[in-house]
């Protein structure tokens, strides 16, 4: 064993130095002395492999490194350039600035979130969203949960659990992200499957066979999210499927899965069908989502009949699946934004975003060039980029918009290499990779000060 040990300084030592005494100060004398022993520990290996011994000052820097690392959050704010506004795995819709407000009063403070003010009792925590989506959606009533997976499962649950038949063409079966099936979420539920009609196509007959057969309970119709089945293809809309369902008297439920409150036709969009359209159609139940399209924080809505969602708020699964008072506050503040729509786009960032002009992106982009140009250096090629957006999180698979963005081709001809240096950065950049070079669409950069500024603080590492 090399080295001389004795030239370490105690844990004690390093601590009365002048920066060892900050550390207990900024982050307390149990987690200072945590990470100096564990910096000590580190500096004992580099002397035993013949490395000389740090300073008191030394130890207490790395120890310093060791406590911002344990600090710093996993949650880190990042730059969306990926061209998909919903990005499931950066979070999906931005909240406005009403719902950041309501949401952070809620956390600062005692609510009445089950507190009945008027009579002195116990409320319900649904009474503070519930008549403003009955209002929006057009429901006899409605409930809320911590998402739309969740709604549909505590639907099935309550309507079919124990065996009960629920009829669902086979084309709806659908997966989407993170290993969510249909089947499975339906058996979870306790609901027996009854599959009917083909891949691409269901006609009526199919699901009247589906109702004829013993224990069968209700209909499922499921949104087909992030796919879509297009050529000699045939379903069953919602009108004609409520009077099959009406007659068989079982309940339909519709799961939107990335519902809409309006029509997004009016901002240049294709339109989808919004949830008033569903319950107007005649579907029973409702289920969609408030963090899509909806442009709200994760949470999962049952609206229709009153009878079925008071049988659903009954189920003891509805406890385990409802939403905290943060997320009740900032609901309410977005859903309040939907009164006043011909301001909604000003005040809704995804709805804001889906809606960018094009010649806004464009002037964006042409300006910007040239800054990211002399960050990044000489060695990555910085052009001007004609490129398409998507919705994303399932909303209108085969929809993008046309954006426009940043092309960096690195001189190496090494994107991945350049994409992983941005996403090392303080503030992570987060694009794509297409054609040999790193895409980063502009549509949803909002803060191009603080994006720069970014690449420069990078580039003077």
């Amino acid at each position: 064993m090399q080295g001389d040990f004795r030239a370490l300084p105690s844990v004690d030592r390093v601590l009365r130095s002048g920066h060892g005494a900050d550390l207990a100060t900024r982050f307390g004398a149990t987690a200072a002395t945590r990470a100096v022993r564990a910096a000590l520990d580190e500096a004992r290996a580099a002397v035993a492999g013949g490395g000389a011994a740090p300073s008191p000052e030394q130890v207490a820097e790395a120890a310093l490194a060791r406590l911002r690392a344990d600090r710093a959050t996993g949650l880190r704010p990042v730059f969306n350039l990926t061209g998909t506004v919903l990005h499931t795995n950066l979070g999906r819709a931005l909240l406005a600035e009403a719902a950041i407000e309501a949401a952070t009063e809620a956390m600062r403070q005692a609510v009445a979130l089950e507190y009945d003010l008027d009579g002195g009792g116990r409320g319900e925590r649904d009474d503070h969203v519930r008549t403003l989506i009955c209002e929006l959606t057009g429901a006899e009533a409605a409930t809320v949960v911590n998402n739309n997976a969740a709604a549909v499962l505590l639907a099935l649950n309550s309507l079919a659990g124990g065996g009960g038949g629920a009829v669902i063409s086979r084309g709806e079966l659908i997966e989407i992200g993170g290993a969510f099936r249909m089947p499975d979420i339906m058996a979870r539920a306790g609901a027996r499957l009854i599959e009917v009609g083909t891949t691409n196509r269901t006609h009526p007959r199919d699901y009247q066979a589906g109702l004829a057969e013993p224990g069968a309970v209700l209909v499922l119709k499921v949104h087909p999210s992030n796919y879509r089945i297009e050529g000699f293809v045939t379903g069953v809309e919602v009108p004609a499927l409520a009077r099959l369902t009406s007659a068989a008297g079982a309940p339909l439920i519709h799961d939107l899965g990335s519902g809409t409150l309006v029509d997004l036709g009016q901002w240049g969009i294709r339109p989808e069908p919004t949830v008033r359209e569903a319950v107007s159609a005649g579907a029973d139940l409702v289920t969609f989502s408030g963090d899509k399209l909806l442009g709200g924080p994760q949470a999962g809505f049952i609206v229709g009949r009153r009878d079925l969602v008071e049988r659903i708020n009954r189920n003891p699964m509805k406890r385990a699946l409802r939403l905290d008072k943060m997320r009740l506050a900032a609901l309410e503040a977005t859903l309040r934004l939907y009164r006043e729509p011909e301001r909604l786009a000003d005040r809704l960032p995804t709805l804001r975003l889906l809606a960018r002009p094009l010649p806004e992106i464009r002037a964006l982009a042409e300006g910007l060039r040239g800054p990211v140009a002399a960050r990044l250096g000489v060695d990555v090629e910085v052009t001007v980029h004609s490129c398409d957006s998507q919705i994303g999180s399932g909303a209108m698979p085969l929809e993008t918009l046309p954006s426009f963005g940043l092309a960096l081709r690195p001189r190496d001809g090494s994107p991945d290499r350049l994409s992983l240096a941005l996403r090392q950065l303080a503030r992570p950049v987060i694009g794509r990779i297409a054609d040999g070079a790193l895409i980063l669409d502009l549509r949803c950069l909002e803060d191009p000060e603080g994006f720069l500024d970014t690449l420069a603080a990078g580039a003077a590492r």
